[in-house]
């Protein structure tokens, strides 16, 4: 879910400049919530639950900063944006980050002024049909009509694809996921696409997963991550070790479940203490206590864990760990050493 950079960029760009003026880390400290942009809802990345409280991997990096920031992963505030307001809530301050499985692109990071920390899930554009068409593989779609949200990137993937191939397709606009699932189901459209893991964890939530499909293509490469403004590299290096707090906690061993146990004395790993500040002075660099680290990974785990719970094989979006598997078990996940 990419929105295009090629409309309002420099009104985008001329928010994020006035907004980054102040230190945001002083901002957040003084309003006691960390203000953190969301999809609209996608289950397993960004949605609330029956009881309103927002969960999901992309939720659960938000929770991370606050606790890393404010000792409370629950004094956060999450602001529901679409991929065309994405943009501009983060320039203009609304939002302090944003989590909210965004591409990384070279335009966005240098036109549009922001500073994306890192990459929490390596991804592409796929394609899902229903089953019952038969169709098994994109170069089959010739003619067929295609849910897409508009203003994004994903268009331009979707026609270079297609015209790459010869074939033609009909577009059906839509804005939001929410749309597309009820576009798609209503078979308003014979094709929905976006990122791949968008797509299963929309099938998820359909009554009969099973009868639907996502094709075998991927299109496009799309690393996904938080990111926050330009000018404001304090904050920008408060973000990106958290998730590489994460990231590396998983590495090492350190969970959710041992965390307070590692944290109480120092150990034979001088990494492993300086990740949970019982070693050096990583949180003083950063303006945060010395158990930042700490309090990040008590919240919901690690790296590994956040992915389990939130989208793995095991919940019913089914995402196997792939290219988000760590350095070591031959994925891209990987993090700078904390020293």
């Amino acid at each position: 879910m990419k929105t295009s950079v090629f409309f309002g960029a420099l009104t985008v760009a001329g928010l994020a400049a006035g907004a980054a003026a102040a230190g945001t880390l002083d901002d957040v400290k003084a309003r006691g919530k960390l203000n953190c942009g969301v999809t609209t809802g996608l289950v397993g990345f960004a949605a609330p639950d029956a009881n309103g409280e927002w969960k999901g991997f992309d939720v659960a990096v938000c929770r991370a900063v606050a606790a890393a920031v404010l000792g409370d992963g629950n004094a956060v505030e999450f602001v529901p944006t679409t991929g065309k307001t994405r943009f501009t809530a983060l320039a203009s301050g609304e939002i302090d980050m944003l989590a909210r499985n965004t591409t990384w692109t070279f335009s966005r990071d240098v036109d549009l002024k922001f500073t994306f920390v890192g990459v929490n899930y390596y991804d592409g554009q796929g394609f899902m049909v229903p089953k019952e068409l038969g169709v098994t593989s994109a170069k089959d779609l010739d003619g067929y009509t295609v849910c897409i949200q508009t203003g994004t990137t994903t268009e331009l993937n979707l026609a270079d694809f297609f015209r790459s191939n010869n074939i033609s397709y009909e577009p059906v606009p839509i804005e939001t996921n929410a749309e597309a699932q009820q576009q798609y189901l209503a078979e308003a459209c014979d094709v929905y696409t976006t990122d791949a893991s968008g797509l299963a964890a929309t099938r998820a939530t359909f009554e009969t997963p099973a009868d639907h499909v996502l094709l075998p293509e991927i299109i496009s490469k799309e690393p996904l991550g938080p990111l926050v403004r330009h000018g404001d590299d304090a904050w920008a290096d408060i973000v990106r070790w958290t998730l590489n707090a994460l990231v590396t906690a998983e590495e090492l061993g350190v969970t959710s479940a041992n965390v307070g146990e590692m944290s109480m004395e120092a150990g034979n790993n001088p990494e492993i203490n300086r990740l949970l500040g019982t070693e050096g002075n990583l949180g003083e660099m950063l303006g945060l206590d010395a158990g930042w680290a700490k309090a990040a990974i008590s919240v919901a785990g690690n790296y590994g864990e956040l992915f389990e719970k939130n989208i793995g094989e095991n919940t019913p979006i089914g995402l196997a760990r792939g290219l988000n598997a760590q350095w070591t078990n031959g994925g891209l996940i990987y993090s700078p050493p904390f020293r």
